[in-house]
């Protein structure tokens, strides 16, 4: 009996409304996808630059208070130092009064010695020490008295009290000139002391930030965990480079293994430093939350659009595809919708409209993230990095050009006398100046602080010195915001005649600007040729 040949089976078809609806989604979301991927490494970039900018700044501002405090305790002390010159003319008791008195007045120190030239205990207050008579015992108290000069201890322990404390001494010459001991006052770390009081309530902490102090060894003196204090971290980074005489920001592995972003600046009156740090769980939950925004705002429109694929693909399936392919390019390249493009499909106009939408709007977040990277908030300048970038770029394509750095003079006693915030409208005025003085093809920067450095292309040494006095009389002749005058020392080099690297060229115009502050201040000066 013949065997019928078995029906070959016919593969599955797919038709053409889930092949259009299969395609489009899965195009929908490739390009969700890279876009928000896109999105987010920009704006996780963007936030990493921005806290360590943050954080160098907060750093900056520290350190200046702690440069303030310390030359404010050693000024205190040398005070105190000239009124015990005539000690042996004293009694116990006065010295007593007036050690107590030097300590309650200013608040700076737990504790304040007077120690005669033999290392014998003269007074000390508070009194409930009782080391009166005693010989100095320490290592740190010895050398103290040893060197004759001011001196800054590194934290170390007393023999008597076993208290941690970092020492500061003053000499102490009779009138005839005479060493008669040293006058010292100490700060007790583990207890309160004037770094709580200062630092102790800094707000850093409620943007996810930490600080804290380390001495020139590397030890921790002060920490808001006040276990830590006196805690050898010079294995750290950034303590590292704290102590090779480094500042700058980064980011960084710490002693316990986390990452995070770092900013430490040098105390210039000790050798101290401060270090803002951010975990960079922050940044992270910041472009979560970002990202959950986007995504809100983006997939009710999409799958609104998907719905419509779904019931009219037969109808709409050329635009739809067209679209859909328009969109898969849209996060490996620039992609323009042009605003005469018209479908005969409604809810095709419709998608091609919120497509437009979603890209210009990611366009222009990504720009402004770029504007806010290259320029510097307060004048509306460029920063220190469009700078280098531009310096070398030009360097590269052997533009000569000539550089002009300048710097506010006694700007520190504008923001003491009128507030920051009118130090901040200097700034601006100033920047201003700068502006109106130059040409379109100039580029202007503020440096940091109160300096800013001027580029201008194609410009020699006596052009760009004339360009610089006309700023300079501009901000000493007109008005500004506190209705005082205002001075400006200006320091001028040229490339390539003076140095062919950016490091260089900063470095020479750079000593020029200082060589016109220590000429007087007020003035501009051309870098000597080596």
């Amino acid at each position: 009996m013949p065997v019928l040949p078995k029906r070959a089976s016919r593969p599955k078809r797919i038709s053409l409304v889930t092949l259009l609806t299969g395609l489009v989604s899965l195009s929908v979301i490739l390009t969700v996808t890279i876009l928000l991927f896109s999105f987010y490494q920009s704006k996780k970039q963007a936030l990493i630059n921005t806290t360590l900018t943050l954080n160098h700044t907060s750093a900056i501002k520290m350190s200046h208070t702690l440069d303030a405090l310390i030359k404010s305790m050693r000024s205190s002390l040398q005070y105190s130092a000239s009124i015990f010159s005539n000690r042996n003319e004293m009694t116990a008791d006065e010295v007593y009064s007036k050690l107590e008195l030097i300590r309650r007045t200013n608040n700076y120190f737990n504790s304040v010695t007077v120690v005669d030239e033999t290392g014998r205990v003269q007074s000390v207050s508070p009194g409930s020490i009782g080391t009166v008579g005693n010989y100095v015992k320490t290592e740190t108290a010895k050398m103290a008295l040893a060197l004759k000069k001011p001196y800054i201890s590194k934290p170390y322990v007393t023999s008597r009290t076993k208290r941690l404390i970092v020492l500061m001494s003053e000499p102490i010459f009779d009138k005839d000139g005479i060493y008669r001991g040293v006058i010292g006052g100490t700060i007790y770390l583990h207890e309160d002391n004037i770094l709580n009081t200062i630092f102790g309530s800094n707000p850093t902490d409620e943007l996810g930030s930490s600080f804290y102090i380390v001495g020139s060894d590397g030890h921790l003196l002060f920490h808001r965990d006040s276990t830590r204090i006196g805690e050898d971290i010079s294995a750290n980074p950034a303590v590292r480079k704290l102590i090779q005489g480094k500042s700058g920001y980064e980011q960084m592995v710490n002693l316990r293994g986390e990452t995070v972003l770092a900013a430490y600046v040098k105390v210039p009156e000790n050798d101290w430093g401060v270090v803002v740090v951010s975990p960079i769980s922050v940044v992270q939950e910041q472009v979560n939350c970002d990202i959950q925004s986007v995504l809100l705002y983006m997939l009710p429109s999409f799958l609104l659009l998907m719905l419509v694929v779904i019931g009219l693909a037969r109808k709409i399936a050329k635009p739809f595809v067209s679209l859909a392919n328009l969109v898969s390019k849209a996060g490996r390249q620039e992609v323009e919708l042009s605003e005469g493009s018209q479908h005969w499909n409604r809810e095709a106009e419709l998608l091609s409209r919120a497509i437009r939408f979603a890209l210009t709007n990611i366009k222009k977040k990504t720009e402004q993230l770029t504007h806010d990277a290259r320029t510097d908030p307060l004048t509306g300048l460029t920063n220190r990095r469009t700078l280098e970038e531009t310096m070398q770029k030009w360097m590269a394509e052997q533009i000569p050009f000539s550089i002009m750095m300048m710097d506010l003079d006694r700007f520190k006693a504008i923001n003491d006398t009128y507030g920051h915030q009118a130090g901040d409208e200097v700034l601006r005025h100033f920047a201003k100046i700068i502006s109106s003085s130059l040409r379109p093809d100039d580029v202007s920067c503020r440096f940091g602080g109160e300096e800013f450095v001027v580029l201008v292309p194609h410009t020699g040494l006596e052009e760009a010195y004339q360009v610089a006095e006309r700023i300079r009389r501009a901000l000493e002749t007109g008005t500004n915001p506190i209705g005082q005058r205002l001075t400006v020392s200006q320091g001028i080099a040229h490339y390539p005649s003076h140095a062919v690297s950016p490091e260089g060229l900063l470095h020479v115009v750079d000593e020029a600007m200082y060589k016109a502050k220590r000429a007087g201040r007020n003035q501009t000066m051309i870098a000597e040729e080596e």
